[in-house]
């Protein structure tokens, strides 16, 4: 019996180009949503805030965006995580 085709490092189950949410969840800050923005633009310049989700947490000290973002490969999507989650307002990204 042969093993089952698993995906590289390299490879995805993600069909390139698409629309990726990707969470990003940090304290809330009244720039949080601005700088979020701001990374996301470093990689897709026509991202804006109409793509954004925006929850609360039920004692308003945490504030959770869902971004929806175009990304066209691997790479891209990699570099806009790696960005995220090294920016100082950012707790957790899914």
């Amino acid at each position: 019996m042969s093993e089952p085709d698993l995906p590289t490092a390299e490879e995805t189950l993600i069909e390139f180009p698409c629309n990726f949410p990707i969470k990003v969840m940090g304290e809330t800050h009244a720039d949080f949503t601005m700088e979020i923005t701001r990374t996301i633009q470093g990689h897709w310049p026509a991202f804006d805030t109409h793509l954004i989700e925006m929850r609360g947490s039920s004692n308003g000290k945490y504030l959770s965006l869902t971004c929806l973002v175009y990304v066209t490969s691997k790479p891209q999507l990699d570099e806009i995580y790696r960005s995220l989650t090294a920016h100082p307002l950012v707790k957790v990204v899914l």
